[in-house]
This record gives C-alpha cells, structure tokens and sequence, in this order.
C-alpha cells in the first residue's frame, strides 16, 4: 500500500496530474463544451480519460472530481439552461450529480485499464476511454431519475424531462462524447507513451555516457 503510494505521488506524476488538472479546468470552464440547444457536449471528458490512463483510478477520480467541482460553478451561475433547471428543482441531487459522475467515471476508468492493461494494452486503453462517458452519462441520467416525479416535470419549452434525457441526451450528447474519447484519449495516450520511451531512453543513454567518462 506504501508503494503504491510513493509511486503516484512521484514527480512525474504529480507534474502530469497538473497540467492535465489546468487542461481539465479551461476546458471545462472556458472551451471544453458548447451548447446545441439545451444539450450540452462536454470535451473536458478527455484529458480525465488521459489521466485514467497515464495515473490510474486516483489520478482518474482527482480530475474528474475537480471537473465536478467547475461543474458545480456554473450550474450555480445558471451556464447550463438544462441544469438551471434540476438546480431549481433539487439542489442537493444536483450537487450530488455533479460532483459524482466524473468523479467515479474517471476512477473506474483507471481501474479497469490497470485490470487489462497486461493481458492487451489497446483493449484496455479504448475500454478505459469508452467507460469515461459510459459512466458520465449513466450516473447522469440516474440521479435525474432519482429525483421525485422526473418523469412527470417538463422543461420550460413544454418538453417532458424524461422525453428529454432519453432522446437529447443518451442518442446525441452520449453517442458524440462516447465517439471523441474514443478517438482523441487513445491517440493522445499512444503520444504520452511515445515521448515518455524517448525520454527515458535519450536518460539512459546519458547515464551510460557518463559512467564511461568517469
């Protein structure tokens, strides 16, 4: 348990954790998503799948806790017209929603990449990818319905909620989301692992060379 903690509290680490902890925060709060209506797509998912990946399920669920917390910002700034909404209707389901979804989608996300990895790494890296939305999405629309009544409430354009999550958010927003982590992480990752070999090779050769100066 010790080592386990020493090894993700290394320098690597903790640099790596923070710049993808900056990239989660901008995107999330300055450009990571925009808006089709009242369906918002959401691109911060990406670097909280890298971080799954490149840190496991602690480094996943940190980011994808602090991507929850900028959530919560704006949902209290009334960013989203959907949320305003579930906002207004329950605020502590909402905060729960908001700080939980990301949070245990990037932990299982790195958790199951460390189950895989050593049996097929591109299995492992696009199941781990995929389960970032997957979760996002599922623990989204199950807090909605864990609200009393949802099914019954209706948006301000007359539109039934329940109608509403299950064509606008599980057919476009999920399917669009699902689609980008699977592309872009795995791409994004497969450079991570390239750079990370050529620096750690390029240390070796200068360990080498300087053992044989000595």
């Amino acid at each position: 348990m010790k080592k386990a903690k020493s090894t993700f509290l290394s320098a690597r680490n903790i640099a790596t954790l923070g710049i993808l902890l900056a990239l989660v925060i901008v995107l999330q709060a300055f450009g990571g998503s925009f808006s089709i209506g009242a369906v918002t797509l959401n691109f911060s998912l990406i670097p909280i799948a890298l971080g799954a990946l490149m840190l496991g399920p602690v480094g996943g669920a940190i980011l994808g806790f602090a991507n929850g917390v900028v959530v919560l910002v704006q949902v209290i700034q009334g960013v989203s017209p959907f949320y305003v909404l579930i906002w207004t209707y329950s605020p502590v389901v909402t905060t729960l929603i908001c700080l939980l979804k990301t949070t245990v989608a990037g932990g299982v996300a790195g958790l199951v990449f460390r189950l895989i990895v050593k049996k097929n790494a591109y299995v492992a890296t696009f199941v781990a990818s995929a389960l970032v939305p997957v979760i996002n999405t599922a623990l989204f629309v199950l807090g909605c319905l864990c609200m009393p009544d949802t099914i019954a409430m209706a948006n301000t354009d007359g539109v039934n909620i329940f109608v509403f999550i299950c064509v606008g958010l599980v057919t476009f927003n999920f399917f669009t989301e699902l689609a980008v982590n699977l592309v872009v992480s795995p791409a994004l990752h497969t450079v991570y692992r390239v750079v990370e070999r050529q620096y750690y090779t390029n240390k070796a050769k200068k360990h080498a060379l300087q053992e044989e100066n000595k």
